[in-house]
């Protein structure tokens, strides 16, 4: 996995320590390419490297041990890590995410569009960068996540604010996502034997990201425990956050 030199051994501009909940101590960061990273151009945008933007702000922490907190496509990179580095896992907790492929996946109409080959060519020529069709239909697609009326406008503007920017990051992304999700079925046997708590968090609603990935989370992560939140979709934390929260922060 490549970390690029401009960027050696810091966490990205936007990662932040959160105020304390509890006694945890919570931080948030922005994968390159996204929101306040840096977006250099060319760069592989890959759940590879990804996996090494997690490790380069861990490390720049000083973090010895942590809850890794994974939502949608932040769950290959994140799995990624802590089958790597076991012993610097306190627990794995997984939100509406994904790792492999397998027969429930279901991807969303826009990721569809954007990542089978041959198609997204001719979506991506159509839609053209920060066009009001591309905008449109991301906030179509963002938009059918959320099933709270009052949180769905906010939530879908601050998105949209930041995908002009990431949609070199985002595409990339999308390139890479079958091969993601069927190379990682080889690591099915390190899945199994990870032994470190895992806490799947899903929204019971999601029709992509849905109960029967979740429930093959569990089958897999030997020592898992599974929950799923009624009335709550892709977006667990925004449908229900209060219950979310809890479990978070009683995982490991």
């Amino acid at each position: 996995m490549a970390v690029p030199p401009f960027r050696p051994c810091r966490p990205h501009p936007r990662a932040r320590v959160g105020p304390g909940h509890g006694d945890r101590r919570v931080v948030r960061f922005d994968f390159l390419g996204w929101g306040r990273s840096d977006k250099p151009d060319g760069y592989p945008y890959t759940a590879d490297n990804q996996a090494g933007d997690v490790a380069a702000v861990i490390d720049h922490l000083g973090l010895e041990r942590v809850v890794l907190v994974a939502h949608d496509a932040s769950g290959p990179p994140a799995i990624d890590w802590a089958l790597m580095h076991p012993h610097r896992v306190a627990a794995l907790v997984l939100l509406n995410t994904y790792y492999h492929q397998t027969a429930a996946l279901r991807r969303p109409p826009a990721i569809a569009l954007y990542s089978t080959p041959l198609v997204r060519v001719a979506a991506r020529k159509l839609a053209g960068r920060g066009s009001d069709l591309a905008l449109r239909l991301y906030a179509w697609q963002v938009g059918r996540f959320i099933r709270d009326d009052q949180r769905r406008a906010p939530l879908v503007k601050r998105l949209c604010d930041d995908f002009v920017a990431a949609q070199p990051a985002f595409w990339r992304l999308n390139d890479d996502l079958l091969g993601t999700v069927l190379t990682r079925r080889r690591r099915l046997p390190d899945l199994r034997r990870f032994d470190r708590p895992v806490r799947v968090i899903f929204g019971a609603e999601d029709r992509s990201l849905n109960p029967r990935v979740a429930r093959r989370f569990a089958e897999l992560f030997p020592r898992a425990d599974l929950h799923l939140l009624r009335n709550a979709g892709h977006f667990v934390q925004v449908d229900q956050p209060e219950r979310t929260a809890e479990l978070v922060l009683s995982a490991g």
